[in-house]
């Protein structure tokens, strides 16, 4: 296994409720079978999401390669476990497991969309508008329009306010007033802030698609009664980050849609986490962090190929001002298309 800086320019900064990332600091794996197959992973890690950083995980895949090198296995969750007993790092776990599937899927000549379940080749992206100004978020909606992508994300919470959120989001809905709008607020949204939004939106005849984890990640409650106040469905992305955690959110009745994201523990905790959501009717949503094709496109094979995913948000390559790699999905408009990869998730470095 050899691990390596994957740093990527940004065409701009991309902001959330806590903090601005101007490059993509991510981590690069490449994993080697014994007959010669290798597979790639990417490790994603974003500060100002949850605080994990490229040097954790380059840290943590560097310690857990003699954990894994040499080593016979006859299932892949059996050697993916081994690689962090503590799980110090999420995107580092999701690194090494997405290049163990690459290689093991490239090794039989089966695409992952197919290992994942085969449900179906196709998923739906909206694009995100970051933080910003209005002027901005009105300039981003138009140039998303044109791409002909339908959904359009918009990152609200952190010290700009509730104020500054409406004024970016009225101006976001006069460009694209037909555009169903997921709002985003990455636990940054304080409870006054909530109201404040929410009796907002319906001033402006607004209602949002979907609300994503505007509450802190341990406000369950809060998230409760926001969705029972609003009557808009709630998202839960930072509060989960593994299958307790989505039982917590059940028992809660908390949210009415799970975000997964790979980078948060891994494609196993992943799969956990859908099994729960599923068995207790929660809907389903793929993301990620500030990603390459690479990462993108597995979570794309994955979503597309387990079905049932409502909400995707796989939209972050289009961000990056340059592309190290060759392959990956195909996008039209706001959709994704795999149907085309023949083996793993077909992307290699340039």
């Amino acid at each position: 296994m050899e691990v390596a800086p994957l740093d990527i320019p940004l065409h701009v900064p991309f902001g959330i409720a806590g903090g601005a990332q101007p490059m993509a600091n991510n981590v690069l794996v490449s994993l080697e079978l014994a007959d010669g197959t290798r597979g790639y992973g990417e490790a994603a890690p974003l500060p100002p999401y949850n605080g994990e950083t490229q040097a954790q995980a380059i840290a943590a895949l560097s310690a857990g390669r003699a954990r894994v090198t040499d080593r016979e296995f006859a299932e892949w969750r059996q050697l993916a476990s081994t690689l962090q007993p503590a799980r110090s790092s999420g995107s580092a776990q999701c690194a090494f497991e997405m290049a163990l599937l690459d290689a093991c899927a490239r090794q039989r000549g089966e695409p992952l969309w197919k290992f994942f379940g085969g449900a179906g080749t196709t998923v739906e992206t909206d694009m995100t508008v970051t933080t910003g100004t209005a002027a901005e978020a009105a300039e981003a909606a138009r140039a998303i329009r044109a791409r002909g992508i339908r959904m359009i994300k918009v990152k609200v919470g952190g010290k700009a306010g509730a104020a500054a959120d409406l004024e970016r989001i009225a101006a976001i809905h006069e460009v694209a007033p037909d555009a169903p709008l997921i709002l985003d607020g990455n636990a940054g949204v304080t409870r006054d802030d909530a109201r404040a939004l929410a009796a907002g939106l319906r001033r402006l005849g607004i209602t949002p698609a979907l609300l994503e984890q505007w509450l802190a990640k341990n406000d369950l409650e809060g998230m409760r009664a926001l969705a029972e106040e609003t009557r808009w469905p709630v998202a839960a992305d930072e509060s989960v980050t593994s299958a307790a955690d989505a039982r917590r959110v059940v028992e809660m009745r908390a949210a009415q849609v799970i975000n997964i994201k790979l980078m948060k523990a891994g494609v196993a905790a992943a799969l956990d986490i859908v099994e729960v959501a599923r068995a207790h009717g929660l809907g389903l949503m793929i993301g990620g962090n500030v990603e390459s094709i690479l990462a993108m496109t597995t979570s794309a094979c994955f979503a597309a190929g387990l079905g049932g995913f409502t909400f995707a948000d796989l939209d972050t390559p289009l961000f990056l001002a340059m592309n190290p790699f060759a392959g990956g999905y195909r996008m039209k408009g706001g959709e994704i298309s795999v149907a085309h990869i023949a083996a793993g998730h077909g992307v290699t470095p340039k």
